[in-house]
Formats: structure tokens, sequence, C-alpha cells
């Protein structure tokens, strides 16, 4: 299948997965209001906080098992990628094992402490609910590595779909729980049984899709085991320092200028980048064939793909900063009911980080595609950190405004760290970025007006 058609079915793909997420956010809130009311539904937003924590053990150790996969597997390497996925499957095993492990101390720690006498939900409804949670939330640990045999056999937007199965499963599950006035267990133990029987199925549909195994007998490798571990830990870093950054600032904001501030600054923030969303959809599109490409060692066809993508998401962004400029503040008014009534100065800066942030955002999932997470998540730290410190001290002489400098600071200074590694490692040179991308648009509406 061509490159076009896979790009194509991808877009579509991602487009219905992503609907259907939102769905799943934002359409369930009122009936879990009235199942459960709205103190009810507060107590168990709190208690799922905890699931929330264990999901980051292997945000890291999964993807990157896969990645070392896809990229052996499209090098032709093929019995090197069946060594890695034997190896991999260990060491999400292992982390699986450890996870659950992990997973029921916490709970003994906390009801020990008597967390859950406090809550508003009864104490073994509660302790029995985050338990199921947490087990169907390790599950989701077996997903990286599987959905790396779709993306090896060019099929990323099958696996993109059956994530949105899952997805629309938890919410059809989901509202008739509710409306049949369900508890928490029951609500919780259904996202547990969805979990089971998607991971086994999502297993078998990947190795029906891509059967290495009948051909290559993989082993266990302790060279891999350790190379998947050290990437792991590179990965972890990820959530790190977005936790650094957005807890960092909210919390410098907060010590400084108070909760008003806090509620205004997090709320421009959020508004401002719900651009995001769309360029993570363009991100999610093109990297299982930028990656698969690379791996092939056909860096042409991934400058091209990249060099697309990045033409997408900077299109995106520049359209978002013109909207926000004009039409940004009568919406921000009317989502907030004219509650806030942040610096004008401050909102220009944070719509200002948008193009910035579209350009490292999408030039640092080419590093993370290469399996290279410590030349962007060790930046990521170090540039979380100077932001949280510049907002602090900016924001005792400026407010807000010196606020939103420090998230325009972590802004530039990842565009100005990634984008040229990322180009380096693509070997595109800077200088020839803007022409290259032109070419490829001549070249695209040529071949749509024949």
């Amino acid at each position: 299948m061509s490159l076009k058609k896979n790009l194509l079915k991808n877009g579509f793909a991602t487009l219905i997965n992503k609907g259907i997420k939102i769905a799943e956010q934002l359409l369930l809130v009122p009936f879990f209001i009235s199942a459960w009311g709205a103190a009810y539904y507060g107590e168990w937003l709190t208690l799922t906080i905890i699931p929330s924590i264990i999901g980051f053990s292997d945000l890291g150790f999964g993807t990157a098992a896969a990645n070392s996969f896809i990229l052996k597997y499209a090098g032709n390497e093929k019995q090197e990628a069946a060594n890695i996925s034997k190896s991999g499957f260990l060491s999400v095993n292992i982390i699986v094992v450890s996870a659950m492990l992990l997973s029921l101390l916490i709970i003994v720690i906390l009801n020990y402490y008597n967390v859950f006498e406090k809550s508003l939900i009864h104490k073994e409804d509660a302790i029995l609910a985050v338990i199921f949670l947490m087990f169907a939330k390790v599950l989701g640990f077996y997903q990286p590595l599987n959905e790396a045999y779709f993306r090896a056999a060019r099929k990323a937007s099958l696996s993109i779909n059956l994530g949105g199965l899952n997805s629309g499963l938890n919410l059809v599950v989901g509202l008739i729980v509710l409306l049949c006035k369900g508890s928490v267990v029951i609500y919780a133990f259904s996202n547990l049984i969805i979990a089971v029987v998607f991971t086994i199925f999502y297993t078998i549909m990947a190795r029906l899709i891509l059967p290495i195994a009948k051909e290559f007998k993989g082993e266990v490798l302790q060279s891999d085991i350790k190379t998947i571990f050290h990437k792991g830990f590179g990965f972890l870093l990820s959530p790190v320092w977005q936790a650094i950054f957005f807890q960092g600032t909210t919390f410098v904001v907060r010590i400084v200028l108070g909760p008003v501030a806090v509620t205004i600054f997090n709320t421009v923030r959020t508004f401002t980048r719900a651009v995001n969303q769309a360029n993570s959809m363009v991100i999610a599109t093109v990297l299982p064939e930028l990656q698969y490409e690379m791996g092939a060692g056909n860096f042409a066809k991934a400058r091209k793909i990249f060099r697309f993508g990045l033409t997408i998401i900077t299109i995106i962004a520049v359209t978002g900063v013109v909207f926000l400029y004009l039409g940004g503040p009568w919406f921000y008014e009317l989502w907030t009911r004219k509650a806030l009534n942040p610096p004008a100065m401050m909102w220009n800066i944070f719509i200002i980080g948008i193009v910035f942030n579209a350009i490292w955002w999408m030039s640092s999932d080419v590093l993370i595609a290469a399996n290279k997470p410590y030349e962007f998540t060790i930046a990521g730290v170090i540039a979380a950190l100077l932001a949280v410190l510049i907002s602090y001290f900016l924001s005792i002489s400026f407010g807000l405004t010196g606020a939103a400098i420090g998230s325009l600071f972590l802004d530039i200074f990842l565009f100005a760290y990634v984008f040229p590694r990322s180009c380096k490692l693509l070997e595109q040179p800077i200088t020839s970025l803007i022409g290259d991308s032109i070419t490829d648009c001549k070249v695209l509406l040529k071949n749509i007006k024949k």
C-alpha cells in the first residue's frame, strides 16, 4: 500500500479515535453526576488519581521495546526483531507483575493510614474499585509492544481503530452502568473486564497481522533486556518533566499570586493549548510511517514525511495564533462566563508560544521514533526546572505575565534544542527546509491536478 494511502487511513482513524476519547471524557460527566451526585463523583475523581499514577510506571519500557522492534524489523533485521519481541514481552511481564504488587502495597499503606475512611465512598467499595482500576491500567502496559506489530506490518490505522473500539466499549458499558445506577465497584469492574478481553484480543490480532514467530524463533537476550530498561528509564523522564513544568508552575503561581491567579493561569494555558489537540492528530498520523522509513533506512522518504507533518502543524499553529489573537478573548469570556479577566500581555505571551510548541513537539517525536529518549527528555527536565524558576522570580515582579514568560521560555528552549537535533538525525539541512517543503507542496499540487 502506498505511503499516501497509509497516511490518509492513519489520519481518518486518528480523527475517529480522538472523537471517541473526547466523548468518553465529556459525555460521561453528566451521567456520573446524575447517578452518583456531584460530591460522590468528586470523591471518585480523587480516587482515580491513584491508578493514573500507577499508569506512569510503564510510560517507557513498553515503548522502548516497541521502538526497538519496529526499527529492527523495518531494517530487515527480523531475527533481531524476534529476539526483541521475546525479550520485550518478558520485560513487560516483569513490569506488570511488579506494578500489580506495588498497587496492592499502595492500597495496604493507604488503608493503614485510614485514607479511605475519609471518603464519602464506603471503605470496602473504594478499595475494591481502586484495585480493579489499577489492574485495568496495568494491563495497558502490553499495548505499545502489541501496537508495534501493526506498525511494522504497515497497518497502523487498524491498531488505531482497535484502540477506538476499546474506548467505545468503555464509553458504552460505562453509560449502561451509570444509567442502571451501578456502584463504583461495578463501574470499575467493568473497566477491568474490558481491559482483560481487549488485551487478549489485541495480542492475538497483533500476532495474526505479523506472524514473525512462524519464521523466526525469538530468544530472550540479556543485552536486549538491559537496552529496553535503559531506554525505558529515558522515556519515563517524559512524565517527570511534564509534572515538574505543569505542576511546578501552578504551585509557583499559587504561592506568589494566590488561588484566583491559579485559576486564571491554568484556564488560559488550557484554552490556548487547545490547538495541541489538532497537532496531536497530525503527529499520530505521520509518526508510524516516519518511524518505519527511518528503520528501513529510507531517509529521503522519512524527511519528506517529516516536512509534510511539520508543514501541516505549522499551518495549524499559525491559524490558531491568528484566531486566538482576534477572537480568543471573546470565546474565553464566554467559556468562563466573564468570571476571569487575564492580563492582555499574559494572553499574548501564551499565544506566541503556540508555534514554538508545535515545532518542537513534532521534532521531539522524531527522536522518540528513533528510540533516543534521553536526547529529548533530559532537555525537557532541564527546561522545566528553569521554566519554574523563571516563573517564580518574574511572577514576583510582573504577576501573571511573568509566570507566562516562564512557560514561553520552555517552548523556545525546547524548540532551539530539539528541532536542530531532529533535523540532524534525519539529515535534513535546516537552511533548505523551507525550500524543500515548498517543492513538496508543488509536487503534491501537480499530482492532485493529474
